[in-house]
């Protein structure tokens, strides 16, 4: 048998069950970039760009079955505290919709609201969801 043929037998039985290369060559869910989608202000629902987003994040997060996908939604400080903690959680939960109808459990997903942000951050650094992979 030549190197190569032998190399496929032993690399892809390996990879059959990985969704990405990454999960392969490192299986630490936590060193994989958080994914942030951005929102319009008051907006809870995201545009196709955002939604592609989701879908790549879901990608990542079916190539490790066992970890957390944290979802962390945030909104602005204008129009009350109140209004903001609803509006960052609204997001934090139309993004983990989406996460599992893009195949990821629901077991798995978490949603953490966090509410307003202080003034010092731009509005649009303001208005996202940030998803992150952790270990169980």
């Amino acid at each position: 048998m030549n190197r190569r043929l032998m190399l496929a037998a032993v690399a892809l039985p390996l990879l059959a069950g990985c969704t990405t290369i990454d999960a392969l060559m490192n299986p630490d869910p936590a060193s994989q970039p958080a994914r942030v989608v951005f929102f319009t202000e008051d907006s809870p629902t995201l545009d196709e760009t955002g939604r592609a987003t989701v879908r790549g994040a879901a990608e990542v997060a079916r190539a490790y079955p066992s970890a957390r996908v944290n979802v962390f939604g945030y909104a602005g400080p204008v129009g009350g505290v109140a209004f903001n903690r609803v509006l960052s959680e609204q997001r934090a939960q139309y993004v983990a919709q989406l996460l599992r109808e893009n195949g990821v459990a629901a077991d798995r997903v978490f949603v953490v609201p966090r509410g307003p942000v202080p003034f010092d951050q731009a509005p649009i650094e303001s208005r996202r969801v940030e998803i992150r992979m952790a270990a169980q």
